[in-house]
């Protein structure tokens, strides 16, 4: 039990410095949406490019899909630092070890990229961006068939 303690002690340090190397990321793409895409709908007012309202729209979401991504692929790395609590805590039986390159293909799921796709905290600043862009682009649009 000892050697497993040890050695089960070393991966959930490592899961936790995975996990908050996943956290950092995530806010640099969060940087990248912002800045890209808000120089993008400025640039569409400055040169009146409407279309460019539109690219920043579509960057925005795929800037968002990215983090989806990221955010779940961080998610396995939490499951596989919960099960390690657990068993060190006595709360679970049996674990397997070593089990990190294991745990992806067992516990990454596709349907976890759409659940995350929603979560508060990765949906902003990406869904604001997005509307801002494509509202522009409809009132642009609106406003040119009115005229």
């Amino acid at each position: 039990m000892e050697k497993d303690s040890t050695f089960l002690k070393d991966e959930y340090f490592h899961l936790q410095s995975v996990i908050d190397k996943f956290d950092d990321k995530s806010l640099l793409i969060k940087q990248w949406c912002v800045t890209l895409c808000m120089t993008g709908i400025s640039g569409a007012f400055v040169k009146k490019a409407p279309l460019l309202l539109l690219l920043s729209s579509g960057a925005g979401i795929l800037f968002w899909i990215i983090e989806a991504y990221w955010k779940s692929f961080q998610r396995v790395a939490r499951r596989r630092a919960k099960d390690i609590e657990a068993y060190l805590n006595g709360n679970l039986d049996d674990l397997k070890y070593p089990y990190i390159t294991s745990a992806w293909g067992d516990n990454w799921f596709h349907r976890d990229v759409f659940e995350v796709f929603f979560w508060p905290h990765v949906l902003l600043p990406h869904l604001i961006v997005v509307l801002l862009g494509s509202i522009l682009f409809t009132l642009n649009v609106a406003w040119k068939f009115i005229s």
